[in-house]
């Protein structure tokens, strides 16, 4: 493969198309004879509907229907099965029955002829509870029924019996509290019906899994469900499943005959369509005399909700990231009446390494070590969880590398001691790291006889550059140029492509899309080389019959596919491929290190992260504009996560209190470092994939909010370990050094 296009950061293909306002997102779409549903929503957390007033607004100007528990059809259940392809996050159905477990549950939706009069009727419906009290936090759950035992757990050797007697220990506990996903596009599904088939825009970043639980929950064929999602306004793992506004949506459009718009309003966002569960970690370490890991114990608590078993896998960095040959890693469950968590941005490493290298921070000065070094001294040679070797690895690479370009070398060890002004500087380094995966994706590729290419899959592009770096692939192995390749995908009436999440689209969709390629260029040559050929002479699966720069060449003769496929009277040479899931012949995973200098003014009480030094190892970059884009991204959510994030319940009831913008903050321009160094490693992965890709989109956020807590320590000498990162917590108890 050429390195011209593959490795070059391209502008996006499909840029033009959003900054014009051409994109159409879900709610962009305005079938004729729309209506529009405004869903009513509990407004307590815990009881039973106990009645249903709804004649004022069945009065209401332009109300078609109003659906309820007493007014919903029979629907079934998906067994949410992401290998069956038919995953949800809340499998309780909308309307199922009168229970309550969250507030801000769907309990009626009202539709009629325009949003603003659904809108109006929806706040004139009353509703009468029976309460019940709710379970508003962790804490609360745990104190009411206890936990329930997680997935995704590992031991080896004995990390108990190892642990007392060791040379040097911590014993500590870390708090991350419930985020909220917040991407700018709203939740919304336009659902339509044409006698038993059902169409459906959604904002998605999975469509086929969608497809797959409509079909389970209406007893339909597949086949007669189409899921469209071109464009995305973000998710972050919030829109890999369907919610229940989309079922609701589906059902009133069948019910009224017409097409109908839902979308989810902000505050519901919040309580409807997942969020980061609540978690508390509590980390055992131990070393030995040379400061090498002999004990690590890492057991988690996460909220999850009544109606479903979510587990934030906290400890799946954990058990492979460093060498230790005495682990244990263990995850519990608590049910508090919130909805369902859901993936956020790296899922389970996220909070999980906020703990751990917040705790490998604590334990290096326990034994004397600098951070730095305690880290390159301990990390795993290979995946001891797993006994198999890393198949690519260079995370001491990247740790030194961002350390020589941060200058942490010239770092005062001491707490408080260095100073600029009125700012106390501290550094704060963290490792940061995710699983890499692939699965199974099939793409088509077409090589048109007007001089162009087409490529479909029913993968999603949710903003990180998904439709350029296909185009790259393709033009990479044909030659033809960006603007002549068009690439449509999030439609399952296009080949199965996976959901967008996991960092693993990358790895999954461009070895199908190349493999589709080189099936139409085989098909192409077959009709050069045929009785009417250009080649007739000419072995099919010559070697010396080559593809390159949109032209067939055979002995210096040149013949473009366009004059074969004209010559040919055909209108384009197709390729259709399918490719597996990765293997299990090593143990596949992205590297880094985050290294952070925060500002602290005790005078005034600022806290700022001035400058961030990131160096990541996902193997071969494919673009490097969106993959810098990407972990610069992934940055500023982990400052979000580090010092603003907290969506705040009320105790006493279960509420959410900051359900919108206004409250719930989240880092702006005005929050970001002045200096952002982004430092990508270039090594191929070959054993993974033939493009030596692996994810660039979650490792970002993995380890930033420690890195932060760790500067925040090494300049106020307070070790901040309940999230987020409050001024008002500096505030508190301030050590001397602060006031020196």
């Amino acid at each position: 493969m050429s390195d011209s296009i593959i490795g070059a950061g391209p502008k996006r293909i499909d840029g033009q198309r959003k900054v014009t306002g051409e994109a159409p997102y879900a709610a962009d779409h305005h079938p004729d004879n729309m209506a529009y549903g405004y869903g009513v929503f509990s407004t307590i957390a815990s009881g039973t509907i106990t009645g249903l007033d709804l004649e004022a607004a069945r009065q209401s100007p332009g109300v078609i229907d109003i659906f309820h528990h007493n007014h919903f059809p029979e629907l079934h259940r998906t067994p949410s099965s992401m290998a069956q392809g038919n995953k949800v996050e809340e499998t309780r159905l909308p309307f199922e029955d009168n229970r309550v477990h969250y507030e801000g549950q769907f309990v009626a939706l009202v539709v009629a002829d325009t949003f603003d009069n659904a809108r109006a009727a929806a706040r004139k419906v009353g509703v009468s509870y029976q309460r019940d009290d709710a379970i508003a936090n962790l804490d609360q759950g745990v104190k009411a029924h206890g936990t329930k035992p997680g997935s995704g757990n590992h031991e080896r050797g004995d990390a108990e019996g190892n642990f007392d007697g060791a040379a040097h220990s911590i014993d500590v506990t870390y708090t991350t509290p419930v985020e909220t996903h917040n991407p700018m596009e709203m939740h919304a599904s336009v659902a339509s019906w044409e006698g038993d088939r059902l169409s459906i825009f959604e904002s998605s970043q999975g469509v086929v899994q969608q497809r797959g639980a409509l079909s389970k929950i209406f007893g339909i064929p597949p086949s007669h469900i189409r899921v469209e999602s071109p464009f995305i306004g973000s998710g972050f793992g919030s829109k890999l499943w369907m919610w229940p506004h989309a079922v609701a949506a589906s059902v009133a459009a069948r019910e009224t005959g017409r097409p109908v718009q839902l979308v989810v309003p902000r505050p519901q966002m919040f309580t409807t369509t997942g969020h980061r569960p609540e978690t508390r970690q509590r980390m055992r370490l131990a070393t030995d005399d040379n400061g090498r890991l002999v004990s690590l114990r890492h057991e988690s608590i996460n909220t999850t909700s009544f109606t479903d078993q979510y587990v934030e896998t906290c400890g799946s960095v954990t058990q492979s990231l460093y060498s230790c040959p005495n682990l244990t890693v263990s995850h519990e469950t608590t049910r508090v009446n919130r909805g369902t968590p859901t993936s956020m941005r790296a899922p389970g490493a996220a909070p999980g390494l906020f703990a751990l290298e917040s705790a490998i921070d604590e334990m290096a000065l326990a034994a004397g070590v600098d951070p730095l070094e305690f880290r390159l001294n301990n990390y795993a040679d290979r995946d001891e969880s797993q006994d198999l070797d890393f198949s690519s690895n260079h995370i001491r690479e990247a740790t030194e590398k961002a350390a020589e370009k941060f200058g942490w070398h010239d770092r005062n060890p001491e707490v408080g001691s260095m100073r600029d002004g009125h700012e106390i500087v501290g550094y704060g380094m963290a490792a940061c790291n995710w699983e890499a995966i692939k699965r199974e994706c099939e793409a088509r590729v077409s090589l048109r006889a007007d001089g162009t290419a087409y490529v479909t899959c029913a993968t999603q592009d949710i903003g990180t550059g998904t439709y350029t770096i296909i185009a790259q692939t393709v033009s990479d192995i044909t030659g033809l140029g960006l603007e002549k390749i068009t690439v449509r995908l999030g439609d399952t009436s296009y080949p199965n492509g996976p959901i967008s999440g996991g960092s693993w689209t990358t790895a999954t969709t461009l070895p199908a899309v190349a493999a589709a390629t080189r099936e139409a260029i085989k098909e192409l040559k077959g009709y050069a080389t045929s009785e009417k050929g250009d080649f007739a002479d000419v072995d099919n699966d010559s070697d010396s019959l080559v593809f390159e720069n949109g032209q067939l060449t055979h002995d210096g003769q040149g013949v473009n596919y366009v004059d074969v496929l004209k010559g040919q009277k055909l209108a384009s040479a197709d390729g259709h491929a399918h490719t597996q899931g990765a293997d299990d012949r090593y143990s596949y995973r992205s590297f880094g290190a985050h290294f952070v200098e925060v500002r602290w003014d005790p005078g005034i009480s600022n806290l700022r992260v001035s400058r961030v030094v990131s160096a990541i190892d996902v193997g071969r970059v494919i673009n490097s504009l969106t993959a810098r884009n990407q972990v610069e991204g992934a940055i500023v959510m982990g400052l979000g996560m580090a010092h603003f994030e907290a969506t705040d319940y009320d105790a006493r009831n279960g509420r959410p209190v900051n359900n919108n913008y206004a409250e719930y903050v989240v880092p702006v321009h005005a929050d970001q470092p002045p200096e952002v160094d982004v430092i990508l490693l270039d090594y191929p992965d070959l054993e993974f994939n033939e493009f030596g890709a692996r994810g660039i989109g979650e490792i970002g956020i993995t380890g930033m909010a420690a890195a932060v807590a760790n500067a925040v320590y090494h300049a106020t000498g307070k070790r901040i370990r309940d999230l987020p990162i409050f001024k008002e917590k500096l505030m508190e108890n301030i050590p001397a050094v602060q006031s020196a």
